[in-house]
């Protein structure tokens, strides 16, 4: 009983660090660095890191160690007997156990993995044929990292251009590419009512970008106060600077980033299945592994493109100067704090929604996304970061409803799409979002 009272809790701060995530990483980008006082919107630079902003997803990644390694000294030093650890490290095998026999944490039968705390879940190894995923085998994580280092740069660049709420839309788009890559890859079937759901969010994902490049938020970039004086000349070079904006443009680079960026993901996500169907890992150290791959990969890529382009003429104070990168960090305290909460936001995500993945059904989960969604929107219009839009609802419901179509949780329109057995889940392993 006191396990599923955990779960609100867990579901709580699932949505807590999720939201923070996002509204930190768009407030980092919406912060200035070089020329603030300038009355000409033009001339003001804000923080353009999308790589470094990948480096901190990493390391908030790698963070998870600390949880590993908190929870294996207190269960070896201080908590053998501890009630919260009963049914999560059982010795297989032993005398006074008699329900170890079967752990598939599918739920199909009664398991030691069942009965753990849903905290204690992404913390609890799966004993079952499957091989360890231990020495050399380790560095297979290494191709889901790459994969994730794409995909959230990719992101991070996307997110410059649009605001909180859109980014957070079209990266729904995701179900798309894990679908297709499940049938291609997987060997996964998709019954027509599924093909339909996949439809209609490509149409959701491009009505919400179609709302965000015909009304761009102004509120998305704040502008620095202007005097009185100054304040006619403003607005006629501010209606000048309207008539030949790339704004409308930037949005639709900004969606199709976000949305191309779901391919590296979904590729992550299958490659992740295809390993841990193979071998066996505890859930958080699968992530662990993957911070620590994703930044020394990401780091390395910094250095080079740092002295291939970021310090050219062309690339100076842009994406790949990690210099100027490294100076905006240490200069501006605000950069530096949110840098920080984005980080503890990442790792609290991670391990939270690993918790409730085995703790709840698919249905629950795909309620959770959508939560997450709404409440990136209404805090960023609360904040002023973005206009209201007709539009992006539509965009929005439509994504909800072909998410919530292929996931089995509303039923299909016509009886003919009715499926007569339960489909096979695309991926078993249940896939681990980082952010």
């Amino acid at each position: 009983m006191a396990t599923k009272a955990m779960i609100p809790f867990l579901v709580a701060m699932m949505l807590l660090t999720g939201v923070c995530n996002t509204l930190l990483t768009k407030y980092q980008d919406l912060q200035c660095v070089r020329n603030c006082d300038s009355s000409d919107p033009g001339k003001i630079q804000r923080f353009s890191q999308p790589v470094i902003q990948t480096a901190q997803m990493f390391i908030g990644e790698a963070g998870c160690w600390l949880v590993v390694a908190a929870f294996t000294i207190y269960r070896r030093y201080f908590a053998k007997d501890a009630p919260l650890l009963h049914g999560g490290y059982e010795q297989v095998g032993s005398d006074d156990s008699t329900e170890v026999d079967t752990t598939d944490e599918l739920g199909r039968t009664s398991s030691t993995h069942e009965e753990a705390s849903p905290a204690l879940k992404p913390l609890v190894p799966i004993t079952d044929d499957r091989i360890p995923l231990v020495g050399w085998r380790v560095f297979l994580l290494a191709m889901p990292a790459c994969c994730d280092i794409a995909g959230t740069t990719l992101m991070n660049v996307g997110l410059l251009f649009v605001a909180a709420s859109i980014y957070q839309m079209t990266r729904g788009a995701l179900i798309l590419f894990v679908g297709l890559f499940s049938v291609v890859f997987l060997h996964r079937k998709i019954y027509l009512y599924q093909w339909s759901a996949l439809f209609i969010v490509v149409a959701g994902v491009a009505i919400v970008g179609l709302a965000g490049a015909i009304a761009p938020n102004p509120q998305a970039q704040p502008k620095p106060p202007v005097p009185p004086e100054l304040s006619l000349l403003a607005i006629r070079e501010a209606v000048k600077i309207a008539a030949v904006s790339s704004g409308a443009l930037q949005t639709v680079a900004g969606v199709l980033m976000i949305a191309g960026a779901q391919i590296f993901t979904a590729t992550q996500f299958v490659l992740e299945e295809w390993i841990l169907e193979q071998y066996a890992l505890e859930p958080l150290k699968v992530v662990g592994w993957e911070g620590i791959f994703g930044f020394l990969v990401t780091f390395v890529g910094m250095i080079i493109l740092h002295l291939s382009i970021g310090r050219t003429d062309a690339g100076r104070n842009g994406y790949f100067d990690m210099q100027e990168g490294w100076r905006e960090i240490t200069q501006y305290r605000s950069i530096a704090v949110t840098s920080i909460l984005i980080m503890i936001s990442i790792g609290g995500f991670n391990f939270f929604g690993l918790s409730i993945t085995r703790s709840v059904s698919a249905t629950a989960r795909s309620i959770i996304d959508t939560c997450r969604t709404l409440f990136i929107w209404i805090v960023s219009l609360g904040l002023g970061w973005e206009t209201f839009k007709w539009l992006q609802i539509v965009g929005f419901a439509l994504l909800v409803y072909g998410t919530f179509l292929f996931n089995d949780i509303v039923r299909p329109p016509l009886k003919a799409c009715v499926k007569r057995k339960k489909p096979e889940p695309l991926l078993q392993e249940e896939p681990i979002e980082h952010m």
